[in-house]
């Protein structure tokens, strides 16, 4: 029998020792969750509660390309009673806790690095409170945004929010969700106005205040805006009350062709200087557009492609398309189209909907990975002409597409899982590209989150004093690191710990995988033969004092303390 933890494999057998888990606070646990088994079937009865495999690895992976994770169990409550008494049964047993909606993510943040309690929150499935006249609604965290969307269906009103897959609500609030829309509507963070959270500790909050709904707010500290973004490592968000629109009177679509991504970017600086309300202005390379072409039997320009919608009235209507015609035939465009009936509209727009399929169709068989970095409007022709040269450099197949209204921009990489030199090449090139975005003042994630895969990169986005300010908040919230564990923040330090605890800014952290009280190497042996992350060595070693830390290029945290 071998000892498994997330991404680690100890390479002795798990007789030969006594073991305990630890995570990155210190708290020591029993492996799995045996002991507490019962006492959650109590609370969620026999229906409410799997141990099976097939369950748990379904919870344990999301739409990215991270290793699958598997909690040791999970739950499937009905209410916020029941998330609260299970939480509170987690935190007495220093049991993880890590919440989970529809799978959709796309940086890991599903991943039970440390095992632990699975919260599947699709049985909490109620829209509570629609207030039309307020232009606001509460839903639970089992409501997707298409469910919200049908169920407003008639009232006139809408959640414009959109990023493509059919999240549930409360997860795109937890990772601060954008899309399409965000240039006219903003982003998940410009659209939640009230949150209820269940702390690690069972705790129930409501960020603005239980049934408040104002439309602004100058009272206390931003909670909300606090938990928004925060991937479930501070709470696991129970109900949300989110903003609403009113149906526009009606749309129109547009396609323009340009000879360069600078023309592109120029006539979206000038349509958005010029104040024409627009919705959506999307941008697919010439790479993207070839795909869309084969796959959608398209016949689009090969080329720089902007696409367009207009929502309004009709009058208004024509007067934007007009101006946004010339300002695209000024900086070069051709090929303008516009079409203000749904079917001409969605065929218009059928490239753009089909770009994920058609880049997946230019290589049979493999995965597809999406990057997510964005940049000041201003940067973004150089970043994308650096970008593309060091694609082809590097024999990467990524065509692109972008929310150019924002400066936000997917490579949607489509690479060979087995082949280890492609990965490679394709961890160093999404490195790269989220440096090179970093050194325009960008961010390394626009709308997917942090999760496993970027947390590196939050340091050097944001510098060690915010990362430390993060960690004493997230200590305030969660002291014994017990929800959704490994997300965000690099595992701590022992003088992180210390510091946080004391309420004072201390070292950065350190990514601790596995310590031993065993047989320690000393700092002349090398453990490599010794360590493995998944079928692969770890990328390297550090020996510290009673401790042995391995490095795992795939990003992966845990930790394991094995005495005899």
């Amino acid at each position: 029998m071998w000892l498994r933890r997330g991404l680690c494999t100890f390479s002795r057998p798990l007789s030969a020792f006594q073991c305990r888990a630890v995570n990155s606070w210190g708290y020591s646990r029993a492996l799995g969750v045996e002991s507490i088994l019962s006492q959650i079937k109590a609370i969620c009865g026999e229906e409410g509660v799997s141990v099976g495999e097939a369950v748990r690895e379904q919870h344990g992976r999301d739409e990215s390309m991270h290793s699958c994770c598997p909690p040791d169990v999970v739950v499937f409550p009905c209410c916020v009673e029941e998330v609260s008494a299970l939480a509170k049964l987690c935190f007495s047993n220093n049991t993880p806790m890590l919440p989970f909606g529809t799978g959709t993510g796309l940086e890991g943040g599903v991943g039970a690095v440390e095992g632990g309690v699975c919260f599947s929150l699709r049985r909490m499935d109620q829209i509570l409170d629609l207030h039309s006249e307020d232009f606001d609604v509460t839903v639970e965290p089992g409501v997707t945004r298409k469910t919200l969307n049908t169920y407003l269906r008639d009232t006139g009103l809408w959640f414009p929010v959109d990023p493509g897959a059919d999240a549930s609500l409360c997860g795109m609030a937890a990772t601060s969700a954008s899309g399409t829309n965000a240039v006219r509507y903003g982003t998940m963070r410009e659209n939640v106005l009230n949150l209820e959270v269940v702390l690690a500790d069972g705790t129930v909050i409501h960020t603005g205040g239980k049934g408040r709904r104002p439309r602004k707010t100058a009272a206390g500290y931003n909670l909300t805006n606090l938990f928004v973004g925060s991937e479930g490592t501070l709470g696991i968000i129970t109900k949300t009350t989110l903003r609403l629109y009113g149906i526009p009177e009606a749309m129109v679509s547009a396609v323009c062709n340009f000879p360069s991504v600078q023309a592109a970017v120029d006539s979206t600086v000038q349509i958005l200087q010029t104040g024409v309300p627009i919705a959506r202005i999307e941008f697919l390379d010439d790479v993207m557009i070839d795909a869309c072409n084969r796959y959608s039997s398209l016949s689009y320009p090969v080329s720089p492609t902007l696409f367009l919608e207009f929502h309004g009235s009709e009058n208004s209507l024509k007067e934007q398309v007009s101006v946004t015609e010339e300002i695209t035939q000024n900086n070069g465009g051709s090929n303008f189209q516009w079409a203000q009936d749904a079917e001409t509209r969605n065929r218009l727009w059928a490239a753009r909907h089909n770009a994920w399929y058609a880049a997946l169709a230019l290589r049979p068989g493999c995965k597809a990975y999406s990057t997510d970095v964005c940049v000041p409007l201003s940067q973004l022709p150089q970043i994308i002409v650096e970008t593309k040269e060091d694609l082809i450099k590097n024999n990467l197949t990524g065509p692109i597409a972008g929310h150019v209204g924002d400066g936000n921009f997917h490579c949607l990489m489509v690479v060979d899982p087995n082949d280890e030199a492609e990965l490679h090449r394709l961890h160093s090139f999404t490195d790269r590209l989220a440096r090179r975005a970093l050194s325009l003042d960008g961010t390394c994630t626009g709308e997917h989150g942090v999760g496993l895969g970027k947390r590196r990169l939050l340091l050097e986005e944001l510098g060690e004093s915010t990362i430390q300010t993060m960690q004493v908040l997230k200590h305030a919230l969660d002291p014994k690191n017990l929800m959704n564990p490994g997300k965000i923040l690099l595992p701590f330090s022992r003088e992180s710990r210390q510091g946080a605890r004391s309420g004072q800014h201390c070292g950065a952290a350190r990514p601790a995988l596995l310590r031993t009280t065993r047989d320690h190497p000393g700092p002349s042996r090398d453990w490599r033969s010794h360590l493995r992350v998944g079928a692969q060595q770890c990328a390297w070693t550090e020996v510290l004092p009673n401790a042995v830390v391995a490095f795992s290029t795939k990003g992966a945290s845990d930790a394991v303390w094995c005495g005899g």
